[in-house]
């Protein structure tokens, strides 16, 4: 899997927004509307449930030719036969999930708003990055506060995709990319919208601009 498709919007499911038997049709209408990639993230089923759900989520979006990422767990990425995994904080080493998914895999990690982390990451074979919280979030309301330029810098100084995540919408996504991002991982911004497919589609029409 190239790193390099990893461009667009990338959309991340939310148990609190998307019930089970909600989620599916939630997705697709976000793929709908262009979304590019999805990380599904769930730390409230059980394994038997989480493992259903991502491999109908592997079969949407080969059909909607997107991206689908894991998030955290190494195992229910191999599993499903996701295109990859995202790491946290505290999360697995990248050693292991590369071992684990493959060189082909996509493995991404959350760098806050640490440049220093993220050339880090990049050098420990880190397929791309995400910095963030951007803007205030109700996902992730005590998350640390990243800069514009934190985006500029890692432009410069990093080879893979840049992914910025948090409080991002169609009003504020455009100064996001202006400053280098490759891609912008949306939650309330399209799942949290009445219309699901029209959210995603002004976020990614923004990146044809």
């Amino acid at each position: 899997m190239n790193s390099k498709s990893l461009k667009g919007l990338y959309v991340i499911t939310d148990s609190a927004l998307s019930a089970p038997d909600q989620l599916l049709n939630h997705v697709e209408q976000a793929l709908q509307g262009g979304a590019r990639i999805l990380q599904y993230r769930d730390k409230i089923l059980s394994p038997e449930l989480r493992l259903q759900q991502a491999k109908a989520l592997r079969n949407l979006c080969d059909r909607h030719h997107a991206l689908l990422i894991i998030n955290d767990d190494i195992e229910l990425a191999a599993n499903c036969s996701a295109d990859g995994v995202h790491l946290g904080k505290d999360d697995s080493a990248i050693g292991q999930a590369r071992r684990r998914l493959g060189s082909q895999a996509l493995i991404g990690v959350s760098c806050y708003n640490s440049i220093e982390r993220a050339l880090q990451m990049q050098t420990l074979g880190a397929d791309y990055v995400a910095f963030g919280r951007f803007f205030p979030s109700k996902t992730k309301p005590m998350a640390p506060q990243a800069d514009l330029q934190t985006l500029l810098d890692a432009k410069r100084q990093l080879a893979i995709p840049i992914v910025a995540i948090g409080g991002i919408n169609c009003t504020n996504a455009q100064q996001l990319i202006d400053a280098g991002a490759d891609a912008l991982a949306v939650i309330q911004g399209v799942f949290a919208q009445a219309d699901i497919t029209a959210a995603s589609r002004q976020i990614q029409n923004r990146f044809m601009a």
